[in-house]
């Protein structure tokens, strides 16, 4: 896409999963990744595979230290900072059982080490020609989950950060967007027992209007796209790439025709009456 390639992109999480998706990607259009992740055995194994376009840093978004690190050898490394890719996060959430550690752990991994990651760049951003940042959110930012309560209250905080970040950096021309993916089909999937796999895929089915899981390709494109100079008009939104689960109501992809039903009960249809 028109604006990505020679750019530089920051991916947090970018070990595994969504997040080792998009450092394939960005690599693959030719920008320049610091991949910044825990994962150390994982985070260097990608970044060895990829070449000298991608580097591994070891980033534990809780620790300032890590983020002040991880900011100044990206600008030093590849001459600055155009993309920020927060696609790191924790799941680790046991509802009304968490304490008041188990809720700092959350939201430092998910939103407060991120917002600081965007202030420790913002100096970078400013001189960038075409700076970017995208935060990843997920339905449950809207919807109830049971036995979850900090991983959607993280989810539903980032969203209005996002918004608040895209007014107060528009000025500086920093569009900050987020993106929304469905199930998305992890590595591991290909190689679990064929009973888990088959629930997935059940499970997708019925939870997707497309009917499957997303693909980390699916995915890294759209954050491709909301950085690119194709996306140039947009900024505060958030981008739902979820095969159209947040649009399915309760009843799902089941049919249900009033009509129909009072039919066969034997009700009368008139026009107009209920």
């Amino acid at each position: 896409m028109k604006g990505i390639r020679d750019r530089v992109a920051i991916v947090t999480g970018g070990a595994s999963g969504i997040g080792a998706g998009l450092v394939r990607a960005f690599v693959a259009a030719g920008a320049k990744v610091a991949l910044a992740d825990i994962q150390d055995d994982a985070g260097t194994m990608l970044a060895e595979e990829l070449g000298p376009q991608c580097v591994f840093v070891h980033v534990d978004l809780r620790r300032d230290a890590d983020i002040d690190r991880l900011a100044t050898f990206t600008a030093e490394r590849f001459g600055g900072i155009d993309f920020l890719l927060n696609a790191a996060a924790t799941y680790a959430d046991q509802g009304v059982d968490s304490d008041r550690a188990a809720w700092q752990n959350g939201f430092d991994t998910n939103l407060f080490g991120h917002v600081m990651l965007v202030r420790r760049a913002l100096e970078h951003l400013r001189r960038s020609s075409w700076p970017s940042v995208v935060y990843f959110s997920s339905e449950s930012a809207h919807v109830g989950l049971t036995g979850r309560w900090i991983y959607p209250a993280t989810k539903a905080a980032i969203e209005q950060a996002v918004r608040s970040q895209a007014l107060d950096l528009a000025p500086d021309q920093i569009r900050v967007n987020a993106v929304m993916p469905g199930w998305t089909e992890k590595p591991w999937l290909k190689t679990a027992p064929q009973e888990v796999r088959d629930r997935y895929a059940a499970l997708s089915d019925r939870l997707h209007m497309i009917g499957r899981q997303g693909t980390l390709d699916e995915v890294s494109d759209a954050v491709l796209f909301l950085c690119s100079e194709h996306a140039g008009f947009i900024t505060g939104s958030c981008l739902r790439v979820d095969g159209g689960h947040s649009a399915l109501g309760p009843q799902g992809k089941d049919k249900h025709l009033p009509t129909a039903a009072r039919a066969a009960a034997g009700v009368a249809f008139q026009a107009g009456v209920t």
